[in-house]
């Protein structure tokens, strides 16, 4: 068995929003809906500043409260500890927005093309089939490229196309995925390396993205 997680380094990153326009791209999510997102904050006072970039996506908790809440099952924990959601069983109840503690769970009212004035592309006409109205969405760990990635061999973390589509593309190198079962696991090495935390450990949901360099107030 796996239990996938995340390593992001705060140090490294750059606050591009590469990883968040790649989910964008990777999962074809519509106008409004950021299943990956970057939070600019500053800190000191003037002229001694820092701006501190901090990704933020669901951190695919061992203990998630969206799933105990949900009525219908629509939220769930697969085997490999990746919290997903069946669009099909959700009922749009919102309950799991509020129970996350994250912020990272948006609600899809509606689904529309980015240039209204020209309808919707061939991209959107293709990838929006994926999303359906009414209902709510969050980061999957990028699911479709680990499960299809499996069955030709490959191995999450380590080949490309087996990995998240925020991790491929950070130029920084500031995110690392991979097994956390594993202790020879290059997320499981950098971690104990760097000292990373989970953001918010008090809520007792046992988040999986560990974060190196997080403010010690965060």
């Amino acid at each position: 068995m796996v239990r996938y997680g995340m390593y992001i380094d705060m140090n490294r990153c750059i606050g591009c929003f590469g990883c968040a326009l790649a989910c964008k791209q990777e999962n074809f999510t519509p106008p409004g809906m950021w299943w990956s997102r970057v939070h600019v904050t500053e800190t000191g006072e003037f002229p001694n500043t820092t701006i501190v970039n901090t990704p933020l996506q669901c951190n695919h908790c061992d203990n998630p409260p969206c799933v105990t809440v949900c009525p219908t099952g629509a939220s769930y924990k697969r085997a490999d500890g990746i919290v997903v959601l069946d669009q099909d069983k959700c009922i749009g109840c919102k309950y799991c927005i509020q129970a996350c503690p994250y912020g990272v769970r948006s609600y899809l009212s509606k689904i529309a093309p980015y240039n209204p004035q020209y309808g919707f592309d061939p991209y959107e006409k293709y990838g929006y089939d994926k999303h359906q109205e009414g209902v709510v969405e969050k980061c999957i760990f990028c699911t479709h490229r680990i499960d299809e990635a499996a069955n030709n061999g490959l191995k999450p973390g380590v080949d490309r196309a087996a990995t998240p589509a925020c991790v491929i593309t950070c130029v920084a190198y500031a995110r690392v995925f991979g097994d956390l079962d594993d202790p020879n696991s290059e997320v499981s090495k950098m971690i104990a390396k760097n000292g990373a935390r989970p953001l918010k450990p008090e809520f007792g949901t046992k988040p999986k993205i560990y974060y190196a360099g997080l403010p010690q107030e965060a």
